[in-house]
């Protein structure tokens, strides 16, 4: 088995860094795409979007790339999205589509969106389910490289919708959570992001207990991740995807709109203390 380059600032340029490497990886056995095609069976225009950077594949292609190359399993998710120990085998195939994503829809319950998660909340947040020590700093610092996808001048249009109690279920240190409310603020001032609040009162609605995500892929498709707190799944059929938009827009014609919203975030930091209490 040939020994990997050593890769280093992982989380930066991922996709151009996973681009460079299949090309090189294909140069070096001799391969062309034609020839990629006949052994592996995908199409060389597939092979030849990942090596220009316009799609990362999918976990299928990448394994049996890894096995012709002889490569380490799952090259994708050292160079792409992220080294495989760090997220969980459940995440794995919504984390693939996520980096891909040309847009993003997301409805939280109780938290905001992983990929808005400040250092401190995200420490807080993986603590609080179990974590410690050496694993909980790699499941962090997997956390808050997932901000990439929102950052550049490619990243995708994104549109959350916050339902008021993520507002209100504060972290234990006041500046960790100012720190969050200003990353959420910051956030909704960027022009590819669009941020609701639903508050207290708006009654009940069929979201009530599931965070979810919407994504758009690059092939057209939108799949849908639910969540809530003991099991997450990962939605691809059509008409199940489009009975969860429908449910998606319902929630949203009940929130503010986005100034509205902003304003509403902006007070909520007014209540929280600037300095340590002494």
């Amino acid at each position: 088995m040939p020994s990997r380059r050593v890769i280093t600032g992982r989380s930066q340029e991922p996709r151009r860094r996973f681009a460079e490497e299949l090309r090189l990886l294909r140069t070096e056995k001799g391969d062309s795409l034609r020839q990629l095609e006949v052994v592996l069976g995908w199409n060389a225009s597939t092979f030849g979007k990942m090596e220009g950077g316009q799609s990362l594949g999918s976990p299928e292609i990448v394994e049996a790339l890894d096995q012709h190359y002889g490569t380490t399993p799952m090259l994708l998710w050292e160079l792409a999205v992220a080294d495989p120990s760090q997220f969980k085998e459940q995440y794995r195939r919504y984390m693939l589509l996520e980096a891909e994503a040309i847009g993003l829809w997301h409805y939280g319950v109780s938290r905001p969106p992983g990929m808005l998660h400040t250092t401190g909340y995200a420490r807080e947040a993986l603590a609080a389910g179990g974590l410690k020590g050496e694993e909980l700093e790699q499941q962090v610092e997997a956390r808050i490289g997932r901000r990439k996808v929102l950052e550049g001048v490619d990243a995708p249009p994104f549109r959350m919708i916050l339902s008021e109690a993520v507002l209100r279920n504060s972290l234990r240190d006041p500046q960790e959570w100012r720190e969050q409310l200003e990353c959420l603020s910051e956030a909704a001032e960027r022009p590819k992001v669009t941020l609701h609040v639903l508050p207290f009162g708006t009654g009940l609605h069929s979201l009530d207990s599931t965070d979810m995500m919407f994504l758009r892929l690059v092939d057209g498709r939108t799949v849908a991740y639910t969540e809530n707190d003991v099991r997450g799944e990962l939605v691809e059929e059509t008409s199940r995807v489009e009975r969860l938009h429908r449910t998606y827009d319902a929630v949203r014609d009940l929130a503010l709109n986005p100034a509205e919203s902003r304003t509403f975030i902006l007070r909520m930091l007014e209540e929280v203390p600037c300095e340590p209490s002494t």
